[in-house]
């Protein structure tokens, strides 16, 4: 049986993975590193980049938690035990280039020891899943960003691209703004062992989702680098930000669990972008660029 321990171990390796990746990518940033505890139980690694020839701020953050659940959260989990174990990895880049998205990724897995003694199986369970926010949609970019998530997800079954991208869409929606937070990716929770996929491979897709995220990202990060760009392209930039802070602190779940757990805040924050801006009633202009990417920022765009 694969213990938690051992999913933890292989989600710092991973941490390790990404941040090597992404300093070779950067050439010039470097992460700094906060090792904390938690007070009741665990604590994590929150590794800190800024300041980048490409990545203003960035996080890679592994944690590895346990102790007793508060009682919103258990309900909105819909269990009756409080006795928890959680760990992952979370991600978030904000680059300062108005041409190289925004990315996310979370690989996370939690469990409640049984509540009917020690000889049952515990509840556990995976999720997880990328999404990308481009400040400008490149439609390219767009395809070569899914079709690197579903040739992982179909290395392990046939239909999770299809159900994963859907749940995406619908997660990352801002409802206050009937828009999507970015281009979507995928998002899954509560992933399990059932009679198509084993628990070891529930795991190993798990995983694979973490080790796609610097190569797909890496690319789309070269292929628009070196692009030139104006100011009005960097106001828009810190437009979309803004949008990028609204669903953090109103929608996120990963942001809500941390809170309400007793997270360290400033790793659960690292999210947010380093400047935004809040343009009052802006509207794009008829034909811009800006125009075509909020007419792209909804659900059900088929990119493969």
């Amino acid at each position: 049986m694969i213990t938690k321990e051992q999913i933890a171990e292989d989600y710092k390796q991973i941490q390790d993975e990404i941040c090597t990746a992404l300093e070779a990518a950067d050439g010039l940033g470097k992460f700094e590193q906060e090792i904390w505890e938690r007070d009741g139980g665990g604590g994590g690694r929150t590794r800190i980049i800024q300041n980048g020839n490409i990545f203003e701020k960035g996080g890679v953050n592994f944690s590895a938690v346990h102790g007793h659940l508060p009682h919103t959260v258990k309900k909105a989990l819909n269990v009756e035990q409080d006795d928890f174990f959680a760990t992952g990895v979370s991600i978030v880049i904000h680059p300062n280039h108005p041409f190289v998205p925004i990315i996310h990724m979370n690989i996370r897995y939690f469990e409640m020891p049984s509540s009917f003694g020690s000889q049952s199986e515990p509840i556990r369970w995976f999720g997880g899943g990328i999404d990308l926010t481009p400040h400008y949609v490149i439609e390219d970019d767009a395809k070569h960003f899914h079709g690197a998530l579903k040739s992982v997800c179909d290395q392990f079954h046939a239909d999770f691209y299809r159900r994963f991208k859907v749940w995406a869409d619908d997660y990352f929606h801002i409802k206050h703004r009937d828009e999507t937070r970015g281009i979507g990716g995928i998002f899954y929770d509560r992933l399990t062992a059932n009679d198509e996929i084993s628990w070891e491979q529930v795991f190993e897709f798990s995983k694979a989702v973490g080790r796609s995220f610097a190569p797909t990202y890496i690319e789309l990060v070269n292929r628009n680098r070196d692009k030139a760009f104006t100011d009005e392209h960097q106001l828009w930039q810190y437009q979309r930000r803004s949008r990028y802070a609204e669903f953090n602190l109103v929608y996120d779940a990963g942001t809500k669990f941390g809170l309400e757990t007793n997270g360290r805040i400033e790793s659960i924050l690292m999210s947010l972008p380093p400047t935004a801006k809040w343009i009052y009633d802006y509207h794009a202009q008829p034909g811009s660029e800006e125009e075509k990417t909020l007419s792209l920022l909804k659900k059900g765009i088929n990119w493969v």
